[in-house]
């Protein structure tokens, strides 16, 4: 199996694993879904926090507003009554003002971040240091603890517009978030390794060599970005300890000079003649009148 290690810029994403024989137009399809499919566990983990603490989400209409407002424009929330958290519910007023406040009970709350915890261990980008591939499957894995960690808290289901809801339905609206730079749609990926392009048209092989047993680093990024930058020649672990051996030569070096000292030449012991003298009775001699 040849063995790809993905990037985006100079950030490992994964480990993944295939064949010389592969096309570049499946090769980046199923990354690319890998890649998208990751991001949206992230996605889910970073609001899943905020539905433990504060309850579900209210209608678009709703968000942002504060009480009297609400009030006085005589909004309510249809699901408010309909999406309660399994156990006695928790009030926690949201105020940023997205979430009516019905929050879980503890237990409940321990249920989602520890599914959250697992989730996030699986898709992990530790998993490159850990030689861990991460395939679809995975990321199915993933999403279906998610899910199913939300059902048990929240057994009536979530309101349409919750974005959890809306991320386990592929119904979520990234337009103008941080998340959609991220994103990058299987049509408009591309794969590049040795600051090459690798061609849809044509198969792994055709850049590789037939040779199964291969590791490659490839760069995912979107289309008409231009080539990404090379691989620096050295990692940066390998720079590290480059810096740590040079640091530890100088101070050895530091240390070499403070102790070049020849002063103890003067000194009675490394006098060589000192012997000779004293069997010739010619030590503590003094000049000069008594």
């Amino acid at each position: 199996m040849v063995q790809l290690h993905v990037k985006r810029g100079d950030e490992s994403q994964l480990l993944f694993n295939t064949t010389v024989a592969v096309s570049i137009e499946t090769l980046t399809q199923q990354v690319s879904a890998i890649y998208n499919g990751r991001l949206k566990v992230d996605r889910i983990c970073s609001e899943i926090p905020e539905l433990a603490d504060h309850g579900v989400s209210l209608p678009p209409n709703m968000q942002g507003l504060t009480d009297d407002q609400i009030m006085e424009l005589k909004l309510k929330d249809e699901w408010e009554d309909r999406c309660i958290p399994s156990g006695v519910a928790e009030f926690k007023k949201d105020e940023l003002g997205r979430r009516n406040g019905h929050a879980p009970n503890e237990k409940m709350k321990e249920v989602l971040r520890k599914t959250v915890e697992e989730a996030k261990a699986l898709i992990s980008k530790k998993q490159v240091e850990a030689n861990v591939c991460v395939t679809m499957n995975l990321v199915k894995e993933a999403l279906d603890q998610l899910r199913g960690a939300v059902m048990i808290v929240y057994p009536m289901g979530l309101p349409p517009h919750d974005p959890i809801r809306m991320e386990f339905e592929n119904q979520e609206d990234l337009t103008g978030t941080q998340a959609s730079l991220l994103v990058i749609p299987e049509e408009e990926a591309q794969l590049w390794w040795a600051s090459k392009e690798l061609q849809r048209g044509k198969k792994l092989q055709d850049y590789v060599g037939k040779n199964e047993k291969t590791k490659i680093i490839v760069k995912i990024q979107k289309r008409c970005q231009g080539a990404p930058a090379r691989e620096p020649l050295v990692s940066e672990e390998e720079q590290k300890k480059m810096m740590l051996h040079y640091y530890k030569r100088q101070e050895e070096l530091k240390k070499l000079e403070e102790t070049d000292n020849d002063s103890y030449l003067q000194s009675d012991w490394s006098d060589r003649q000192a012997l000779k003298r004293q069997f010739q009775g010619l030590t503590n001699i003094k000049w000069g009148p008594r």
